[in-house]
């Protein structure tokens, strides 16, 4: 038992692994709508498919049964494409049926997945068409040991199998009696998913998780969140990643939710219009950006005095439990979809300015803290505790703590439990390292307050320690200049000035539309020494150890993972 396994807000349904989710859900929400999305969103005519939990456990059933007809159990099986019905289908019938699914990172430069797949030892690939060439290059490379490629778009190369043959061949398979789907033993803490890590400040890691790890996360979680049969959830972000995958994909057919597939980031406000999304995983950076585009457009209509004192009056009523919210912002809350209750994010820290904003017209956010380590969820609010700016606290079946705390109670969080990973493959080395008396070291600093609320402060290998001894926390810094107005993200660094000094040093990235509304058409020099006048503003309210000596500016996006988190290791490289 957890440190907070007395804080369960919702009882919460065990299962153990995702053959005992598939068949409750499927049972018990037959009817309901598990998938839906559009044939071809660039259509004229748009057709909706929608998919219900009787049909994806048909398919599950199909393609797990043709995978084993080929002689598949056991193996490994890279999976990359999009967010899409074949995926997940994909997804279940790996796993269900014994095999180990490795899914990986859409985005990424082909040289960097032949290296996952090359370091996966997969003998199998299952891709969308887009990479039917790099997926025939990796076949022929003699390290790599790729046998059987299937593709879940049709294409014309008779070498490639075909997702939907496959499906229909399982299909007639089971009809006719086949039953080793069936009679498959699934072990809860054997390695199915092999994941990679996305490599923010060193070279991806391949994490080994147990269907066992993933399920007592999701069983963990659904006693902090509830989400419910009703419920219609939007996928947009990179269904490879744990965050995406555990908390939307399997924490949705948990519940018996709806997930719709998104169109794409330029979407996503449309699209939770059009779907009627009710819960919302993000990330803080998509969030921060849909809360600038509809305080700008209140700006424009010359609302923004109104609003301030509309939320002043709704904050009042609130005290005295008199909720004005849904009717008074109708025409912002319809802007996000009109039916949104919760959204759910997690990845990277959220100023609370933006959260308060949510909250203020009703909408309920939802902070999450974890790794790819931990399946991934390691706290989180709860539907009755929230404290912004905090992570949350550890789920029931976990414990943390923070190790070798300082005078002010930080240091790095580490966490025990059901959740944690098996270990990294192939890297011992890295598994000494990350492994303390059976605690995971997560290699982020933080606290933890008494009645178990976390902070974090930031990575343990970003941290900047002078040469007086005090650390830096780049986050914090990095925070600050981000409130600029046109200012669209930073990095704070160190370099050494002299045996006895560390200078440090922020690489700014501004928003040229918005300078240019702010200052008028003016040279990158005086952009420069507007945003430096900026920095000598915060600079003034920090202590001098923490003060920005010298900035550089551009207006090139910061190297990133596909959730968005800056990719320090590779930009430190350059500056």
């Amino acid at each position: 038992m957890g440190d907070n396994e007395n804080r369960r807000v919702y009882e919460a349904r065990t299962v153990r692994n995702f053959r005992e989710m598939i068949e409750y859900s499927c049972k018990n929400y037959a009817k309901n709508i598990a998938y839906k999305y559009k044939k071809d969103y660039t259509a004229k005519n748009i057709e909706y498919i929608e998919k219900t939990y009787e049909q994806v456990g048909k398919d599950v059933k199909s393609l797990s049964t043709e995978l084993l007809d080929m002689g598949l159990e056991g193996k490994r099986i890279v999976l990359i494409g999009n967010n899409r019905y074949e995926w997940c289908i994909s997804y279940f019938a790996i796993t269900t049926g014994n095999m180990v699914v490795v899914p990986i990172d859409k985005a990424l430069p082909e040289n960097e997945i032949e290296n996952l797949v090359k370091r996966s030892e997969a003998e199998v690939m299952i891709f969308d068409k887009k990479y039917l060439e790099v997926a025939k290059k990796l076949q022929e490379r003699e390290d790599v040991n790729l046998k059987i490629l299937i593709c879940m778009d049709k294409t014309k190369d008779k070498e490639v199998l075909n997702f939907q043959e496959l499906l229909e061949k399982g299909e007639k398979l089971v009809e006719n009696g086949d039953k080793r789907y069936d009679e498959i033993k699934i072990d809860n803490d054997k390695m199915a998913i092999m994941l990679f890590t996305s490599g923010t400040t060193n070279e991806a890691k391949a994490v080994m998780l147990s269907q066992g790890n993933i399920c007592a996360n999701i069983t963990d979680f659904s006693s902090w969140v509830k989400l419910y049969p009703t419920d219609t959830l939007l996928s947009f972000l990179p269904i490879h990643h744990t965050f995406e995958c555990t908390v939307t994909f399997l924490y949705g057919f948990y519940s018996g939710s709806t997930v719709a597939f998104c169109d794409g980031l330029k979407h996503i406000q449309s699209n939770l219009i059009e779907y009627k999304v009710t819960v919302f995983v993000a990330v803080p950076l998509v969030l921060e950006t849909m809360c600038k585009k509809i305080t700008k457009a209140i700006e424009a209509q010359g609302k923004t005095k109104l609003i301030n004192k509309m939320i002043k009056i709704s904050n009042a009523l609130l005290k005295i439990k008199i909720d004005i919210r849904k009717k008074v912002f109708k025409q912002i809350l319809d802007n996000l979809g009109g039916h949104l209750r919760v959204v759910l994010y997690g990845s990277a820290p959220m100023n609370k300015e933006t959260v308060i904003w949510y909250n203020n017209f009703g909408i309920d956010l939802v902070q999450g803290y974890g790794l790819t380590e931990t399946s991934p969820v390691i706290a989180a609010e709860t539907d009755k505790e929230k404290r912004p700016g905090s992570v949350g606290i550890a789920l029931p079946s976990l414990n943390v703590k923070i190790l070798d705390p300082d005078e002010k109670g930080e240091g790095e969080i580490a966490v025990k439990g059901p959740s944690v990973m098996l270990g990294y493959y192939n890297n011992e080395e890295e598994n000494k390292k990350s492994f303390e008396d059976g605690w995971f070291k997560t290699g982020d600093y933080g606290y933890m307050e008494k009645d178990g609320f976390i902070w974090v402060t930031g990575r343990k290998k970003d941290i900047i320690v002078l040469k007086n001894g005090k650390n830096v926390y780049p986050q914090e810094i990095e925070f600050l200049i981000n409130k600029i107005p046109y200012v669209e993200e930073s990095l704070v660094y160190s370099r050494d000035k002299s045996n006895t000094d560390t200078m440090l040093c922020a690489k700014i990235v501004y928003n040229e539309d918005e300078i240019k509304k702010a200052l008028g058409e003016k040279t990158e020099k005086e952009y420069k020494e507007k945003i430096w006048e900026e920095i000598k503003e915060i600079n003034k309210t920090l202590p001098v150890y923490k003060h920005i000596k010298s900035i550089t500016i551009t207006k090139e996006p910061l190297i990133k993972t596909t959730t968005q988190k800056v990719k320090r290791y590779e930009e430190l490289k350059n500056v």
